[in-house]
């Protein structure tokens, strides 16, 4: 499908347009409040000032966005998971109320300073649309949903490992050596280790907001229960440049709260963090398992934290989870609600 042809459906379909526009407004509230994640050990320590690295960001969120236009597996697991059902008209209307729930409960947590999962509050927002559509478990795809909690336990346990194995690793190497030397080195391939983050929270977040572009598209011309199509490369462009333009708006309080509040970040631990958090989201994308950037990297934090020295606060890590324990329920709910009303309309 050209860029031509999804005009032409927009211009037939309102539900299309309102969709298509919530969908970009989702990528950009995506950079802004997700991305921060990504960058926040860069700025804590020092190795970048925030601009360079909301830059260096959104740079690396594009090539991340593009480099899986080809497989998208993720992409196909969103599209995937929810049975819409319907018509073409009532399916679109869900669809939109899926995106609004996600919008509020993102602009809430941005408001609040709190790392919610963008990707865990797309799903359960998605789920809650279906079943106001569908009326029952009929609009839950179970072959997918299940993915969710694979990458749940996938992105916990080892982003956790890893940050804990790469901090011990670099801290036993390091032991003997000139502290004021290899804090510069760390400082240096942080910046490696804040692209590498960025560029994995492009491949797995962009793919995600791809997946519901293709589910927008497939319900406007009534072909819901058609498998995926190929993702142009438009559309690619598209969703890289929504989510890029968000992560340059930044998000001091997300970074604040998870650079400062829940882990003390020296160089070294800031590019542990990184580097595990980068390296379960790459195991996790290849998996095709749609994960949390937010719960991946909060995992590898810990984990780090757990590895020796200044020990996390626990209090902070309890409202974090605290939030994220509520990011399902409250978005399945509001996505039901909106759902119920926005069909109503019709």
């Amino acid at each position: 499908m050209a860029f031509s042809d999804l005009l032409c459906h927009m211009a037939r379909s309102p539900a299309l347009a309102v969709t298509v526009l919530l969908t970009l407004a989702v990528l950009v509230v995506n950079g802004w409040t997700d991305a921060p994640n990504a960058i926040a050990g860069v700025v804590v320590s020092g190795a970048l000032p925030f601009p360079a690295a909301a830059a260096l960001a959104a740079l690396c969120n594009c090539a991340g966005v593009l480099s899986v236009t080809a497989a998208a597996p993720v992409a196909r697991t969103i599209y995937s998971m929810a049975r819409f059902g319907g018509t073409p008209r009532q399916a679109l209307c869900a669809l939109c109320a899926a995106m609004t729930a996600i919008v509020l409960w993102a602009v809430a947590a941005w408001w609040l300073g709190i790392p919610t999962s963008e990707s865990h509050s797309l799903i359960a927002g998605l789920t809650g649309a279906a079943l106001a559509v569908q009326g029952g478990l009929d609009g839950v795809n179970g072959q997918e949903w299940i993915k969710v909690i694979y990458g749940l336990v996938l992105s916990l346990a080892l982003g956790f490992a890893l940050g804990w194995g790469i901090c011990k690793a670099l801290t036993i190497i390091c032991a003997n050596m000139d502290r004021r030397r290899t804090n510069k080195a760390f400082k240096y391939a942080q910046i490696f280790g804040a692209a590498a983050m960025s560029f994995m929270h492009g491949a797995q977040d962009g793919q995600k907001l791809l997946g519901v572009f293709l589910l927008g598209l497939a319900l406007a011309q009534g072909q819901g229960d058609a498998p995926p199509g190929p993702v142009p490369l438009w559309l690619s462009l598209l969703c890289a440049a929504a989510m890029s333009g968000g992560t340059a708006l930044g998000g001091r309080r997300i970074i604040d709260r998870m650079g400062r509040d829940m882990v003390a970040l020296d160089p070294c631990r800031a590019l542990s963090t990184d580097l595990a958090g980068a390296l379960s989201l790459w195991a996790a994308t290849l998996l095709g398992l749609p994960v949390s950037t937010t719960h991946t990297r909060t995992a590898a934090l810990l984990g780090v934290g757990s590895a020796g020295g200044t020990s996390p606060d626990w209090s902070v890590a309890r409202q974090v989870a605290l939030a994220w324990l509520l990011t399902f329920p409250c978005c399945a709910l509001l996505g039901w609600a909106a759902g119920r009303v926005f069909l109503g309309w019709l």
